[in-house]
This record gives C-alpha cells, sequence and structure tokens, in this order.
C-alpha cells in the first residue's frame, strides 16, 4: 500500500478514480459537498485540512487491495500532459464590482488562507458565464449579471483552463455559504485588491478591467 504524507487535490482526485466513483458519489461516500470535490479537480496543489487528511487517510486505508493497487498506479508518474489534456478541466473565475469594491473569498488551507475570486468547474456543455454567475452566489448568496467575458489561459500554477468573467452586483448580503473550503467574504476596495492577491497572480485583463472601472 502507498503511503500518502500530505492528501493534495491531486491525490485525493486520484483516490476517487481508484474508486471507480462520480465526484457526486465520492462526495457522499467522504460525508461532504460535492463542491468540495470539485475544488479538488480545479486545485491540485491545494493540501485539505488536517480533519481532511484524517477523512480521506481513513478512507484509503479501507478502501481494500483492489483500490489500493489502482491508487498506486494512478500515482505513478507520467509524462508531461498535451495541451488539450491540460485543457480537460475548466474552471470560470468571477471578478464581482460593486461601484469601487471587488468580492474575495478567502480559501482554507491547512495552514495558510487564500484570498481569491470566486470560482467553479465548467461541465461539459455549460459556458463559464453561466458558471460564474452560479458559483458566485452559491459561495457567497450575492447575485450577479455579466459585463463581458475578460478572456483565458491555462492557469501558470493549476494547469486548469480558466476563464474570467466580470460581472456587476444586482443584489444580496455577502456571507460565507460555503464553510468547509472558505473562512471568509468581503468586499474589498480596488485601490486594496493587491494587498489581499499579488499583483503578479492576477491576470493581466482583470487590472486593466478594474483599472477602467
Amino acid at each position: 500500500m502507498e503511503i500518502v504524507q500530505t492528501w493534495t487535490g491531486r491525490t485525493a482526485c486520484l483516490l476517487q478514480a481508484a474508486l471507480r466513483l462520480t465526484n457526486e458519489q465520492f462526495a457522499e461516500h467522504l460525508g461532504i459537498s460535492s463542491r468540495t470535490v470539485v475544488r479538488w479537480h480545479a486545485t491540485p496543489d491545494l493540501a485539505p485540512r488536517t480533519e481532511m487528511q484524517q477523512l480521506l487517510d481513513t478512507t484509503y486505508e479501507k478502501a481494500g487491495d483492489a483500490v489500493q493497487r489502482r491508487f498506486g498506479l494512478l500515482l505513478r508518474p507520467k509524462p508531461e500532459a498535451t495541451a488539450s489534456e491540460t485543457q480537460a478541466l475548466r474552471v470560470a473565475i468571477a471578478v464581482v464590482l460593486r461601484g469601487t469594491e471587488v468580492l474575495l473569498v478567502c480559501r482554507r488551507g491547512d495552514d495558510n488562507l487564500s484570498w481569491q475570486f470566486p470560482a467553479g468547474m465548467c461541465k461539459p456543455g455549460v459556458a463559464a458565464t453561466a458558471v460564474a454567475v452560479q458559483e458566485t452566489h452559491a459561495e457567497t448568496g450575492v447575485h450577479v449579471a455579466v459585463r463581458e467575458e475578460l478572456g483565458t489561459r491555462v492557469h501558470p500554477k493549476t494547469r486548469v483552463l480558466a476563464s474570467y468573467v466580470l460581472c456587476d452586483y444586482l443584489a444580496g448580503e455577502a456571507s460565507n455559504l460555503d464553510a468547509v473550503e472558505n473562512m471568509d467574504v468581503a468586499w474589498v476596495p480596488l485601490a486594496a485588491l493587491t494587498r489581499f492577491i499579488p499583483a503578479e497572480n492576477i491576470y493581466p485583463p482583470i487590472l486593466s478591467a478594474l483599472e477602467a472601472a
């Protein structure tokens, strides 16, 4: 049996593959939200919190020899992914404006917190604009309208295809509706954005759009 020192989004998804479960089935198997599983796919380098590490340890240890063998095979290094393989996963990222403020969520990590824009995985055939609207409301309770699409890139850290959508606030009180994944939700003044997210980590068209705003 392979020993996993620290579970990450990537190894958690490999366990899911070894169990041959869909996102919804894996979430039910673990007793967590399916949105958490989706986020593991989107952020393969992020290490879940300690209690989630323990839950994954227990699930793996109880999985049985066949699953553990499949997991070991999946864990072996593979050749570098091609562009088409890299872009198989797509994430919609919502940049939500309310006057001179932008909406951010504070993601939980095991040892760190990370401020980000609301985001969610795009299922095949679903437009990034629709996902941006839906996930913003699901995470924060805020209703938004799409203003424009800012562009798409392969994210330099996660290697996931990321589509950025500029949105305008419509209604709703911002609150943390995904306490498993997020620590907080906040409206941040545009002038203070780079105190929360370093400028070099922000997709340049976002900065241009916010400067114009």
